[in-house]
């Protein structure tokens, strides 16, 4: 009996010891993982130069390394989606300028080619909202760009918003609309996203700052080409667990924007290198350390397309949706300044409690904010099949988002180690 609190404290002190190992451990990896997966050479893991595949074929190196177990004989769930891309070089000339692509424009993703020379009319939002002033500009736009000054949505009521926005998306993307094509002219920062369909008209989304003078013409030689069938995959190994009734399911999406144009890669850091780099250190983590469930690895290709991949698997699935104890899913990882979001959080409030009660025992992360249910990342796909599961991202710290600013020098990785200690303690009290 008296060496009974002798062994609680070896324990303790063991457990402390171990974790410090394995948190500075996973921080190594996972600044390495990044490097890799937001590195130049994987041309922003998009269908540009064959981003998508050099990072699919990272990832699957990895689990093979890990010694994963493979579905079906390969690492690799393939389906095809359509996706618009830029992979030629794009021109956008103002008042002689040249403009830099993803830092003084952007193109709707969705937008086709366009060659030629431009004059410019330009629309305000009150004449918008004017509809017998903005019908006529309308009547006399062809052959011209027509471009939408910047507003601020603030000074119009929400009917106004709703009504400025939808002719907006007329303009973007109606064939009806009679001019050559749409400049959004803004103040805010530029954004980029995916598209699996290719709009009749061009839009071009310039940041006000970088006009010199007033827009009065353009010179365009924008070159998109729409793919009907691209392959892509998923990525998916695991690791047999001691109790193999259930499964835990670890997933992130690996794939980002690509290129628009040689001149503009979107790296994609923290979304989502930094998520595939939680899943691929997990996977480190319990190749090494046997499991209490079965425990899957899933890095999906496509989200940004709107969850494609993932919507793939859940039709097509590689073992029983069923079986699934938990998920989780990783996405924005790098930064934490300001703690966690778990999504789904008010959903299965049992185990958000449990998450929060790990978290003030341990002292880790300094907050874990709950939300209810969104479909905005993979997880949705489960959600939808009844699958109980998180989806957590990183609060605070940079801000660069769908931009050429998420680069891997600028991903701090602030809480990843604890981040990390955190989800690997969770789970193993499930």
């Amino acid at each position: 009996m008296s060496s009974h609190p002798f062994k609680i404290i070896f324990a303790i002190f063991s457990f402390l010891i171990l974790s410090e190992s394995i948190s500075a451990q996973s921080l190594d990896y996972a600044r390495e993982a990044v490097n890799i997966l937001a590195s130049d050479s994987l041309k922003g893991r998009g269908y540009v130069d064959n981003g998508d595949k050099l990072a699919a074929d990272f990832i699957r190196s990895e689990f093979e390394k890990f010694g994963l177990q493979v579905f079906n004989g390969s690492f690799y769930q393939e389906f095809e989606t359509s996706v618009n891309t830029f992979p030629d070089r794009q021109s956008v000339i103002v008042n002689g300028k040249e403009l830099e692509a993803g830092k003084d424009y952007l193109l709707d993703p969705g937008s086709p080619s366009l060659k030629g020379s431009f004059d410019v009319m330009t629309v305000t939002a009150d004449e918008i909202l004017d509809n017998a002033k903005f019908v006529n500009k309308l009547r006399v736009s062809s052959g011209q760009l027509i471009a939408v000054l910047p507003f601020d949505k603030s000074n119009f009521s929400k009917e106004q918003n709703e009504q400025l926005n939808g002719v907006i998306n007329f303009l973007k993307y109606h064939p009806q609309n009679p001019s050559k094509g749409t400049i959004i002219l803004t103040n805010d920062k530029l954004t980029w996203a995916g598209s699996v369909r290719q709009h009749p008209k061009p839009t071009i989304i310039i940041h006000s700052d970088s006009l010199n003078g007033s827009l009065k013409s353009l010179k365009l030689d924008i070159k998109s080409s729409f793919i009907k069938k691209y392959q892509t995959q998923n990525v998916i190994g695991y690791v047999q667990g001691k109790n193999t009734d259930s499964t835990i399911v670890f997933i992130a999406h690996y794939d980002h924007l690509g290129k628009l144009g040689p001149q503009a890669s979107f790296n994609g850091a923290n979304d989502n290198a930094s998520g595939t780099a939680m899943l691929l250190s997990l996977a480190k983590h319990y190749s090494e350390n046997k499991p209490n469930y079965n425990t899957v690895f899933i890095a999906f290709g496509a989200e940004e397309l709107g969850l494609i991949g993932s919507k793939y698997f859940t039709e097509n699935p590689l073992f029983p949706l069923s079986e699934i104890k938990f998920l989780m899913n990783f996405d924005l990882a790098g930064t934490g300044d300001e703690g966690i979001q778990v999504v789904n959080g008010s959903v299965y409030r049992k185990q958000f409690d449990e998450l929060v009660q790990i978290n003030e025992e341990l002292d880790l992360l300094p907050n874990i904010k709950i939300r209810g249910a969104a479909c905005n990342s993979d997880h949705c796909m489960f959600d939808q099949q009844d699958v109980p599961g998180f989806y957590i991202y990183t609060l605070g710290g940079i801000q660069a988002y769908h931009d050429v600013y998420d680069r891997p020098e600028t991903l701090p990785l602030t809480e990843f180690e604890d981040y990390f200690k955190l989800i690997v303690e969770f789970i193993d009290q499930l």
